[in-house]
């Protein structure tokens, strides 16, 4: 993989294709961080920065991410002057990096949300202390009950739900920012799951240096999601 995001190039069979807009960047990212790209794009006036998201709901198919990254990657070509990928490997067993070195585009390091959010220093801690810990972040502390509930089939089997968190021992919340509502709704999870609770306060975490390192637009050039 390469440190940097690179240029797309047209691929028109040697023909000269579109010229993206200069300094145009496409990240293509994740449902589930979203609003924090938008809040570091707003707060930042990051406006060379165009954002396409993917469903969040593929984290519990994440055999179907390389091939939907794939897609929004060509479709780029000649449209954008480079494109970065705001996933981690996101549960691909690699698949996904294979993905990003055959279309030569940079993606944000790591395993997770879970590991860029937290910051590899306190995740690595958080791991070692507790192999058998299930992380939510902001989105999935508040739609815990739609992605991981309803979407593993739990409300409908509840004989499922040990069968997938037997082995977890504590819950830890990642919170990127302070809500009191999003807290008892991660307090909730922990309960009704039998978990130990743990909060931090992780803010944006290691995303908000990634998103820093793309190159602004020259003035003139635009972007907008």
């Amino acid at each position: 993989m390469q440190d940097r995001p690179t240029r797309i190039d047209s691929a028109t069979g040697g023909k000269a294709g579109p010229t993206p807009a200069p300094g145009n960047t496409l990240v293509i990212a994740c449902g589930a961080i979203s609003h924090e790209i938008v809040a570091l794009r707003r707060a930042n006036g990051w406006t060379h920065i165009t954002l396409q998201c993917l469903p969040a709901d593929l984290h519990n198919r994440p055999e179907r991410i390389p091939g939907a990254v794939r897609e929004k990657i060509r479709a780029a070509r000649g449209r954008f002057a480079q494109v970065f990928v705001a996933y981690a490997d996101c549960g691909t067993g690699g698949l996904l990096d294979e993905v990003l070195e055959e279309e030569q585009v940079a993606r944000i390091p790591g395993a997770h949300c879970y590991g860029f959010f937290a910051g590899s220093e306190l995740f690595t801690r958080l791991s070692e202390a507790e192999p058998g810990t299930l992380y939510l972040t902001d989105f999935l502390a508040r739609h815990f009950d739609r992605l991981i509930v309803r979407g593993l089939g739990i409300d409908r089997h509840p004989e499922l739900e040990p069968l997938y968190f037997g082995n977890y021992r504590k819950l830890v919340y990642l919170a990127q920012r302070e809500d009191p509502e999003l807290l008892a709704r991660a307090r909730a999870a922990a309960e009704r799951l039998a978990l130990r609770f743990e909060h931090y306060v992780t803010g944006y975490g290691e995303l908000e240096g990634a998103l820093r390192s793309l190159p602004p637009a020259p003035s003139g050039a635009k972007g907008g999601a």
